[in-house]
């Protein structure tokens, strides 16, 4: 079967650009105050939100012909492991990143992870097991599996290169968080763009995202 590159880069970058921009919005939501939500219903609709994108990302690739292997997808014990790890190692400096930045009177706007913080058991639920892993998954495959392997492998650029480039979407892609959010989640996404290039696995850098945001939620859980 054909692969069609281009078709397929064009429909990536257009959904990079629309998760910017539903980003933006759900910013300006927050720096309002201006949501009667729940936070299980904020975390319902952020799931909801990331599937479909995702889904349509997956179709066209199928449509288009790209190949599985091009995202990283290989599994192995190893692997995970190598992603738990990874993953707790981020947890740690990110706390300790948002200290410093606290600490110099540069506060981490952290409203939208209090209002998505759940009050119950249900929702604790929900956040872990299901929101968390679904966020991570599509920001994974788009970002680091998409935007540095696939088109690496299609349009024979250097994923180092695409690595930085997909950082710095990364980072515009969470200005919900504040610009020390957006600065901080741009250097993270240079991590994981490095760990990604390393490892050749989608994998390792999904469960070290997942880890990463699963432990901030709990640590700073009321």
């Amino acid at each position: 079967m054909a692969t069609y590159w281009v078709p397929f880069a064009v429909v990536a970058l257009a959904l990079t650009a629309v998760l910017v921009v539903l980003t933006r919005l759900s910013a300006a939501l927050f720096d309002e105050d201006a949501t009667d939500l729940t936070s299980t219903e904020l975390l319902v609709n952020t799931t909801a939100s990331q599937v479909t994108l995702a889904a349509m990302l997956l179709v066209v690739g199928w449509l288009t012909g790209v190949p599985a292997d091009s995202l990283g997808l290989a599994w192995s014990i190893e692997l995970l492991a190598v992603g738990v790890g990874t993953g707790l190692a981020f947890a740690v400096a990110n706390e300790a990143l948002m200290r410093v930045f606290d600490a110099v009177g540069l506060g981490y706007d952290d409203s939208l992870r209090e209002a998505l913080t759940p009050t119950t058991l249900a929702g604790w639920l929900l956040l872990l097991f299901v929101a968390l892993p679904v966020v991570a998954g599509f920001e994974e495959l788009l970002f680091r599996g998409v935007l540095i392997g696939a088109l690496s492998t299609g349009f024979g650029l250097s994923p180092w290169l695409l690595g930085v480039l997909s950082s710095v979407a990364f980072g515009a892609a969470h200005t919900a968080q504040g610009w020390v959010g957006v600065f901080v989640t741009t250097l993270l996404g240079l991590v994981l763009a490095a760990v990604y290039v390393t490892t050749g696995s989608l994998l390792v850098v999904f469960v070290a995202h997942y880890v990463m945001n699963a432990v901030e939620f709990v640590v700073h859980a009321d």
